[in-house]
């Protein structure tokens, strides 16, 4: 199965309110291993980036100048995640920025029955537990090191391993196992049984010319331990 893991930055919280989409960084996953395959792109927002929000991704007005607006990367971004599941962390935050822009470009909004709302799936399996994403790196001990801002793809990097972790980790691979051994069994129950030819059964008893020479054998031997 396909799956996008995605993860976007922006100027704000709220695109009602002119907030506009300025990153957006998706991995590619069959079956929840990752395939390599990306898309990462910046836009230019049209509109001043709030300190506060550049405080948190580090994304600024004279960075994003000369990126591309984001109806010029939409139709590389609609290819690119075609109409797989996508993926992420308090999805209804990310999906409500990309469906503000694609409704911007004359798109229709993606929807929501696509969603994989790894924030949701953290609450059940962790409930009362701090759920951001840092804080699941670190119970699933992976490596945030080299996160000192947020950064779409790099999120969507870390958020990709959390999503193997959430929904079964390594027990994916013991699964897959099992079900090549399961597979293995049926065929072995399915196949024709083979028709073995007959052996007579091999004589085990040592002839009189085995004995024999044995005894003679024993009769050389200095100070058997049978005699001490």
């Amino acid at each position: 199965m396909r799956e996008i893991v995605f993860d976007t930055e922006t100027t704000g919280l709220d695109p009602k309110k002119g907030d506009r989409l300025v990153e957006v960084g998706c991995i590619e996953m069959i079956n929840r291993v990752s395939t390599g395959r990306t898309f990462h792109a910046y836009f230019n927002p049209d509109r001043t980036m709030p300190a506060e929000a550049e405080a948190v991704h580090g994304l600024s007005d004279s960075f994003l100048a000369d990126k591309p607006r984001f109806h010029e990367r939409v139709a590389d971004l609609i290819e690119f995640i075609a109409d797989s599941p996508l993926v992420a962390h308090n999805a209804t935050f990310d999906f409500g920025f990309l469906n503000a822009e694609l409704a911007v470009c004359g798109y229709d909004p993606v929807g929501h029955e696509r969603m994989v709302d790894t924030l949701q799936i953290a609450r059940r399996r962790h409930p009362g537990a701090k759920l951001s994403l840092d804080a699941l790196c670190g119970r699933y001990g992976i490596d945030r090191s080299h996160r000192t801002l947020h950064g779409a793809l790099l999120d969507a990097e870390l958020l990709a391993q959390v999503y193997v972790e959430l929904t079964g980790g390594r027990q994916i691979g013991l699964e897959l196992a099992a079900q090549s051994v399961a597979e293995v069994i049926v065929e072995l129950r399915s196949s024709p049984a083979r028709e073995r030819e007959f052996r007579a059964p091999r004589p085990h008893d040592a002839s009189p010319e085995e004995l024999a020479r044995h005894s003679a054998f024993l009769t050389t031997i200095q100070s058997p331990l049978w005699d001490a």
